[in-house]
C-alpha cells in the first residue's frame, strides 16, 4: 500500500447524538441508552467526493437502474493499483449487490449440490449461511493460534480438500480477528487448491482497512496458481461506511475464471445499486484517499486505546492488535462469565457488542467490538463493562 509519508491528522468520528438520528441497524436496533459496538458500521462523517456525488444525483433525480458500467471496472482498477499494487484488468470485474451475494453465486456456479466448503472460523458468522444457501456444506477448519498470532491451519485445509472438500471460503483479511494472512499463507493455499481441484473465493472487503506497515497480499496476486484457483469479492461498502447501498465487485485474474463470472445470470449483475455504484466510484478515487488515511489513523488509536483501557480496566480480557479493519477480537473466558458473555454485557452494562459463539465454537467466551466509534464512546464502553467486572 501506499501512505503519506507524515502521519495523517485522524478522522473524527461524529457526536452522539447526531449518530443517534441515524436510521440503520447499528442506531435502531437498541434503545438510546445502550451503546452499539456491534454491526460494522462507523461513525465517521461520509468521504467529501462521495457525499457530493450523492447529493448530485438526488438533485437531478438520478434513481433509475444501474448502467451496463457505471464506471465500476476502471475506477476498482486504479483503486488496486495505486493502494494494494495490484493489477487487475477490467474485463476480470463484474459488479452484484453486495459481497455475500457475490460469494453465493459464484459457488453455487462452482459447486455440486451437497460438496463441502472449508471455513476458518472463528469467522464472519454469513460465511455459514451463504454455503448452505449455495448448495454446499460448511467444513470447519479452525485458525491456529501460533505463537501469539492467528494462521490458517494450512495442513488441516489440504486434509479437508483431500478428503473430497471442493471449495475454501477465505476471509482476507480475517474477521473477526483482523489477521491479514501472509503471501507465503496464501500461495501455499492456492497451491494446495490447485493440487486438489478445488477453488478459493476469497471475501477482501477489509482490505483497504489494512494498517500502515502490514504487507497484504490480495489473494488472486499470491501467485499464478492462485490467479487460476482463485475469485475475489470485495466492495467499498465497509470501509466507506456504504453498506446500505448496495455495490460490491468480483474480480478474477484468468480467462477461465472470467468466463465463469461472466457465464452467471443477467440479475446478478442487475442487482447493482445504483447509489452504491456512484458511492464506490467516488470512493475508489484518488480524492477519497486523504480520508481513507486519515480513517486508518483514527482506527489505529483506537485499536491502542482498548488495548490500553482493557489492560487497565479489565485485565482478565485477552486481545490482540488487529492487522487490518475496526473489528476488535477480545476473549473473556478468564472473566468467567459464560460461552456467550455479550448477553450479559448487554443486559447489564447497556454495551451491544457481537456475540462470540455466532463466528463459530471457537469463539466461545470472545466478544467482537466495533472500534470505529469516537475515542469518547469506546472508552465509556469499556468501562462500564469494567463495572460489571468489579461487582
Amino acid at each position: 500500500m501506499t501512505f503519506a509519508a507524515a502521519r495523517t491528522a485522524a478522522l473524527r468520528a461524529l457526536p452522539l447524538d447526531q449518530l443517534r438520528r441515524r436510521s440503520s441497524t447499528k442506531w435502531r436496533t437498541y434503545p438510546d441508552d445502550v451503546l452499539p459496538l456491534f454491526v460494522a458500521e462507523t461513525d465517521f462523517p461520509l468521504a467529501d467526493a462521495i457525499t457530493r456525488r450523492l447529493h448530485e444525483a438526488v438533485e437531478q433525480g438520478d434513481t433509475g437502474y444501474t448502467p451496463p458500467d457505471p464506471g465500476l471496472r476502471d475506477a476498482f482498477v486504479a483503486y488496486a493499483q495505486r493502494r494494494f499494487g495490484w493489477s487487475v484488468q477490467p474485463a476480470h470485474i463484474r459488479s452484484t449487490c453486495d459481497v455475500m451475494m457475490g460469494v453465493v453465486e459464484i459457488l453455487r456456479a462452482v459447486l455440486t449440490p451437497g460438496d463441502r466448503v472449508v471455513v476458518a472460523p472463528p469467522v464472519y458468522p454469513p460465511f455459514f449461511d451463504c454455503i448452505e444457501e449455495a448448495g454446499g456444506v460448511v467444513e470447519r477448519v479452525p485458525l491456529v493460534d501460533a505463537d501469539g498470532s492467528w494462521t490458517l491451519d494450512l495442513d488441516g485445509i489440504e486434509r479437508a480438500l483431500a478428503d473430497g472438500a471442493r471449495a475454501v471460503l477465505l476471509c482476507n483479511p480475517h474477521n473477526p480477528t483482523g489477521t491479514v494472512h501472509s503471501h507465503a499463507v496464501l500461495a501455499r493455499l492456492a497451491e494446495i487448491a490447485a493440487a486438489h481441484g478445488a477453488v478459493v473465493v476469497s471475501d477482501e472487503i477489509h482490505a483497504p482497512l489494512v494498517q500502515p506497515g502490514i504487507d497484504y497480499t490480495p489473494f488472486l496476486a499470491a501467485s499464478p496458481l492462485a490467479a487460476e484457483v482463485g475469485y475475489t469479492v470485495t466492495s467499498a461498502s465497509k470501509a466507506y461506511n456504504l453498506a446500505g447501498l448496495k455495490c460490491a465487485v468480483m474480480v478474477t485474474a484468468s480467462e477461465q475464471t472470467a468466463a465463469m463470472v461472466h457465464g452467471l445470470p443477467p440479475e446478478v449483475e442487475w442487482r447493482t445499486g445504483l447509489f452504491g455504484a456512484m458511492a464506490a466510484v467516488a470512493a475508489w478515487d484518488p480524492a477519497s484517499d486523504a480520508w481513507l488515511d486519515g480513517l486508518l489513523v483514527a482506527l489505529d488509536d483506537n485499536r491502542r486505546l482498548l488495548g490500553r483501557l482493557l489492560a487497565e480496566h479489565i485485565p482478565g480480557a485477552r486481545y490482540r492488535l488487529p492487522d487490518a479493519g475496526y473489528l476488535a477480537w477480545v476473549d473473556l473466558r478468564d472473566l468467567g462469565w459464560g460461552d456467550d458473555p455479550a448477553g450479559r454485557i448487554l443486559r447489564e452494562a447497556k454495551v451491544a457488542l457481537n456475540r462470540g459463539p455466532t463466528f463459530g465454537a471457537e469463539g466461545r467466551g470472545h466478544v467482537r467490538i466495533n472500534l470505529g466509534c469516537s475515542p469518547e464512546v469506546l472508552t465509556e464502553a469499556v468501562l462500564r463493562i469494567a463495572a460489571l467486572v468489579q461487582r
